[in-house]
């Protein structure tokens, strides 16, 4: 059988779908990833096959005019009409004409497949690993769930990606005019797959029947950490691990001081692991007590630290569950985005102290946080106990096998 999965975004955004994609081709199958083409090698990786997109969400992120973008959103418009749908619209066809000649469709609904859905609904799935496009009244839009509303207003929430999703109306249009498609369609009712575990987020029970959560979408990885890190790990008590992800953010705290005040302060040795956001480094370069690297297997380095600072995206929160480490989640995107969301919900399951968005932290409250997360008991002895029912749980495999329609262990209401 062919599979094509098709994803957009950052690197949370296409790992996990790497992740099945390899598991499916290790099943049999022919498999290729369309996703942009900045992440041609992470795909290689995997050992499937790629097909890129001329669209680079990270260094529109980063260009000039998306930073504008981002202080101010009401240049959203402007800058949407005339960089991204252009890009878009050659993501668009690409995506529709491997649609077309597969077996099956996996699609984040970032990549708006589900625009062109109508054509072959029997083969399209939505797989996505955020819950934000079917209405619940379980839990609000995570990428919302910042906002301080009422829980009775939770589905409502949902509506408010729905409305984002209209200034695409004229796009897609002209792209299913543009392949002979009618401009006038309606969305089938699509399976939807969710790299999400039970454990840590509930099926809502309002879900529709073909709504599964399968666990998260974890792999090994196969790179090994150096041996300076290894040695500084080893090198004296377990480091805590600090990461804000790779999102561009903005802050008024000089970050590399607070780490540094953080190492003096409370005595403890720290890895940082460099994103966008953390840029100057030079003064954390000379206190022995800190190391910083670009990037590492999160699967092998987890389990060796003693707690985890990071910015809440749901793959990095599922990394540290899988490790049994507890965490502070300090969103770099807020009130909007789903960083806070899982923050929270880990919150409540015990294995995290309340989030604290980076952008309303004061450099003592940081301090402060950090000193209880390292020394709440009750932290450690959730987060491993959570730890051992994962390990308990494949996600990936059972991903698949809804995928193949083989399920027998998901329960699907």
């Amino acid at each position: 059988m062919k599979i094509t999965i098709l994803t957009l975004g950052t690197r949370g955004d296409v790992q996990p779908y790497a992740v099945l994609g390899k598991a499916l081709k290790e099943r049999g199958h022919e498999v290729v990833l369309s996703t942009a083409k900045n992440f041609e090698s992470l795909v290689a990786s995997y050992g499937i096959d790629f097909v890129p997109v001329d669209i680079d969400f990270q260094a529109l992120v980063l260009s000039e005019e998306g930073n504008k973008v981002r202080k101010n959103p009401f240049r959203a418009k402007k800058y949407l009409k005339k960089i991204v749908y252009p890009m878009m619209a050659d993501a668009f066809t690409k995506f529709y004409e491997l649609a077309k000649e597969s077996d099956k469709v996996l699609f984040h609904v970032k990549t708006l497949a589900d625009n062109f859905a109508d054509q072959f609904p029997e083969k399209m799935v939505k797989a996505d690993v955020v819950p934000a496009s079917q209405p619940t009244s379980a839990f609000p839009n995570p990428v919302f769930s910042a906002l301080p509303l009422p829980a009775f207003l939770n589905k409502f929430t949902y509506k408010l990606t729905e409305l984002g999703l209209k200034m695409w109306t004229k796009p897609i249009r002209e792209f299913r005019q543009s392949v002979g498609l009618s401009k006038k369609f309606k969305k089938p009712d699509l399976p939807s797959l969710y790299g999400i575990s039970e454990l840590l987020l509930k099926k809502p029970d309002d879900f529709p029947h073909n709504s599964f959560f399968t666990g998260f979408w974890l792999g090994n990885s196969s790179s090994e950490l150096s041996k300076d890190l290894v040695d500084f790990i080893s090198g004296g008590e377990a480091p805590l691990l600090i990461t804000f992800g790779s999102m561009p953010f903005d802050s008024k705290l000089n970050i590399s001081q607070l780490i540094n005040r953080l190492s003096e302060e409370l005595s403890i040795r720290i890895i940082v692991i460099k994103g966008w956001g953390i840029s100057e480094t030079e003064a954390l370069n000379e206190n022995p007590n800190i190391k910083i690297i670009d990037a590492a297997a999160y699967d092998k380095l987890f389990p060796l630290v003693k707690a985890v600072v990071h910015h809440g995206g749901v793959g990095t929160t599922a990394e540290c569950l899988k490790a049994g480490k507890p965490f502070l989640v300090c969103p770099v995107l807020h009130p909007l985005g789903d960083q806070f969301f899982w923050g929270k919900v880990a919150y409540e399951k015990g294995v995290a102290l309340y989030p604290q968005p980076l952008k309303k932290l004061t450099t003592e409250k940081f301090v402060n946080n950090v000193k209880e997360l390292l020394e709440n008991e009750s932290l450690y002895i959730k987060a491993q106990e959570l730890d051992v029912q994962l390990s308990k749980e494949n996600g990936v495999e059972n991903a698949v096998g809804v995928i193949l329609g083989q399920d027998n262990t998901i329960n699907n209401k």
